[in-house]
């Protein structure tokens, strides 16, 4: 191991309960208390020897718990988010500030958009790595010259240099497995996400998308839109691991982009899956065949996450979600015929959007009348089409996607739709889609037919009503939200 420096991953304190670290797509404090895996970072950490993965927000951990690693270590490695990349900055000043001999590199989405600024943004920063990072912060990590390692933008006397991109990573069986780093490095009692079962382990199978939705981060900024995975036999083989290293955990969760966008490999590790034994959830289009489906339910799938955005079809055309609303509707009638549960997500506030397609949305998801929703505000990450869109027409009325506290605010707004309406609407969507009795029964079964799951759910209620009234609370700024 002599020949790697000592290297730190972190993803660094922030707000309380502040969900933006490395396998985050909305970066945001939640309705109820939620935490992604750090799968990004735990990737690079299982190439470097030696290395250590901190995941500060679901340990609860602070500046000055992080503060005396500094000492121990000559490289660090932090994933900032775009919402808390100022205050992830001053994490890196600090841990400077204690060991001057630090090496401090930023990785993600919200620092591979704007090396330049980001470098130049704190001197405390010696490097960013652009796009895909798990390749390039290993050579760093064996100490090769910056300039010699592909997919880099780092400073020399005062001037930011940019190395040749590093071309995505093709052989992902390459790849060492990230559950042995979860075993060692995380708590998985402290990971929880209201739809899963808990304990959960999230990872990835693959990365990219083929769709190109505008408003999506990884895609556009990471991952890319070809989807190059890992082989069935390679899942497999670490699956069969992480029952021996997790044999709490009630559920694994494949987070790929669109797990679905190749059906056979799809079907090739579901069937691997069952012989395991394995309960498990995905991300998926609502495009999926029912044959494929009845091959994933009868293989353990329990769950599928299906990112359905809004009731109105010019809305989805505009944000190039590549979908039919009426596909939309057959594929939710045919997953449900087959008890496959259903965590339905919708987006308001994107471009399109009125006050009619709002209620138009509202009226779709009490039709498709998945198990359970999410409902975001439109976020215009930079590097996204939205963010560009966005800021060419004038509808970005603030950079800040969060306000104080964290939780998500409208960042957009339109001449004829204010983001104080916008903002609004998230409340009433989710009164109108759960405050009905046969909402409210189905879920109280559900939560009843749990034991183990009775006292957490009951939380998570609590916690969502308070999330609820707290967005009737008065907020600064213009229209109400700050």
């Amino acid at each position: 191991m002599t020949d790697h420096l000592r290297t730190l991953f972190l993803h660094p304190p922030s707000f309380d309960g502040f969900d933006g670290g490395a396998g985050s797509r909305y970066q945001a404090r939640r309705e109820i208390r939620s935490f992604w895996y750090p799968a990004w970072l735990a990737q690079p950490a299982a190439l470097v020897p030696g290395s250590r993965l901190v995941d500060a927000p679901p340990a609860g951990l602070g500046l000055a718990d992080v503060l005396p690693l500094a000492r121990q270590y000559e490289l660090c490695v932090i994933h900032p988010s775009t919402p808390s990349l100022a205050a992830d900055v001053k994490v890196a000043e600090a841990l400077k500030a204690e060991n001057p001999g630090l090496q401090i590199g930023l990785v993600g989405p919200a620092v591979s958009v704007a090396p330049e600024a980001t470098l130049r943004a704190s001197a405390a920063v010696g490097f960013v790595a652009r796009n895909e990072f798990d390749w390039t912060v290993l050579e760093v990590a064996q100490g090769r010259p910056l300039g010699r390692v592909a997919g880099l933008s780092y400073r020399v006397n005062g001037h930011v240099r940019h190395t040749l991109d590093r071309p995505p990573a093709e052989d992902l069986d390459a790849l060492p497995f990230v559950t042995p780093v979860y075993k060692r490095d995380l708590t998985v009692e402290h990971y929880a996400v209201g739809y899963l079962r808990h304990p959960y382990v999230s990872l990835f199978t693959g990365r990219g998308c083929r769709s190109r939705c505008t408003f999506c981060l990884w895609p556009q900024t990471v991952g890319g839109h070809r989807y190059r995975t890992r082989s069935p036999e390679h899942v497999a083989e670490e699956m069969a691991l992480a029952v021996r290293l997790f044999p709490q955990v009630r559920e694994f969760f494949f987070d790929d982009d669109t797990f679905t966008d190749d059906l056979p490999r799809a079907e090739a590790i579901a069937r691997r899956l069952g012989r395991l034994g394995i309960t498990w959830s995905t991300n998926a289009k609502a495009n999926v065949p029912p044959a494929t489906l009845g091959v994933l339910r009868d293989n353990g799938l329990r769950l599928l996450l299906v990112g359905y955005e809004s009731g109105n079809q010019g809305i989805l055309n505009r944000a190039r979600k590549g979908i039919r609303l009426e596909t939309a509707r057959r594929f939710t009638r045919e997953a449900k015929a087959l008890g496959i549960t259903i965590h339905g997500t919708f987006i308001l506030g994107l471009p399109g959007e009125t006050r009619e397609t709002i209620q138009e949305t509202i009226a779709f998801a009490r039709e498709l009348d998945p198990d359970t929703i999410q409902v975001s505000l439109a976020a215009p990450y930079p590097g996204t089409a939205l963010y560009a869109e966005a800021r060419a027409r004038g509808w970005l009325e603030t950079d800040a996607l969060v306000d104080g506290r964290g939780e998500q605010q409208a960042a957009l707004g339109y001449p004829h739709l204010g983001r104080s309406e916008i903002f609004r609407s998230v409340e009433e969507f989710y009164r109108r889609f759960y405050f009905r009795p046969r909402k409210l029964v189905s879920l109280a079964a559900g939560t009843l037919a749990d034991r183990r799951a009775l006292r957490r759910r009951l939380g998570e209620g609590r916690d969502f009503l308070r999330f609820l009234w707290g967005r009737r609370r008065p907020r600064g700024g213009p229209g109400g939200v700050c």
